[in-house]
């Protein structure tokens, strides 16, 4: 939320600055090239809109028009493919040019392997990409995510976003309705499945309650029931010694 909050007073600046600035198409180069060195600037589709800076196209300056876009929607590869075309970089846009690449590749690839990453942002060792990732993204707030030395590779966690290129929204929207459509769909099937499960407990309940009921009866059916009395033989004199006799 940090990083959003200071890009929206960074641009308010830059597109201000680039709104006043009337006398030449050098002056608003300046203001590209200080927008693009910019440290904590990320986001450049508002500048390139305005007024002054569409201007620049068809003069001689319009290779800094070319620059601003580049920073905009394009990658360091991009760059170094459109360089001669392109005003040289200094240092501090270079930097920022590959960490607008690394936001670029984040929002892709949930799992960046280093040798894409030593690739696409032109780093000679896996010693200088870690140390490019901790203290030119992570620290600055614009990624985060997980070293994994063992897997050599980096896990995002977090990107901040870039500015969206031409068409790239109706695609977004297209991709965002598929999403809500499947989302529907989906909804509907598990409301199927809870009334499909509600009925199905109740049916369940009632059948034990019938069981239940079958079983008391049971019970009660087979209290009420006696077992038949076995009646034992009266001993009297006369039948003992009968019975005496017997046994002799």
């Amino acid at each position: 939320m940090d990083i959003e909050l200071k890009q929206s007073e960074h641009i308010d600046h830059f597109v201000k600055q680039a709104s006043i600035t009337t006398d030449s198409s050098s002056s608003l180069a300046n203001v590209i090239i200080e927008a693009t060195s910019h440290p904590s600037l990320f986001a450049f589709s508002e500048i390139l809109s305005v007024p002054n800076i569409l201007q620049l196209q068809g003069t001689d300056n319009s290779a800094y028009f070319d620059l601003l876009q580049m920073f905009a929607y394009g990658t360091w590869s991009e760059y170094k493919s459109k360089a001669s075309n392109l005003p040289q970089l200094t240092p501090d846009q270079v930097l920022k040019l590959k960490q607008l690449t690394m936001l670029t590749l984040a929002e892709s690839n949930k799992v960046l392997s280093y040798d894409v990453l030593l690739h696409e942002l032109d780093v000679g060792n896996v010693r200088e990409l870690e140390d490019f990732l901790i203290n030119e993204c992570m620290y600055v707030g614009i990624v985060r995510g997980k070293l994994d030395q063992l897997r050599r590779c980096f896990e995002v966690q977090f990107a901040a976003g870039r500015d969206l290129r031409p068409g790239q929204l109706g695609n977004m929207i297209h991709t965002l309705s598929d999403w809500l459509g499947t989302s529907d769909g989906l909804l509907i099937t598990i409301q199927d499945k809870m009334k499909w499960a509600e009925t199905m407990s109740e049916k369940h309940k009632k059948h034990q309650k019938k069981t239940e009921k079958k079983l008391e009866q049971a019970k009660n059916t087979l209290s009420l029931k006696k077992l038949p009395t076995i009646s034992r033989p009266t001993w009297t004199p006369k039948n003992m010694g009968f019975y005496r006799n017997m046994m002799d």
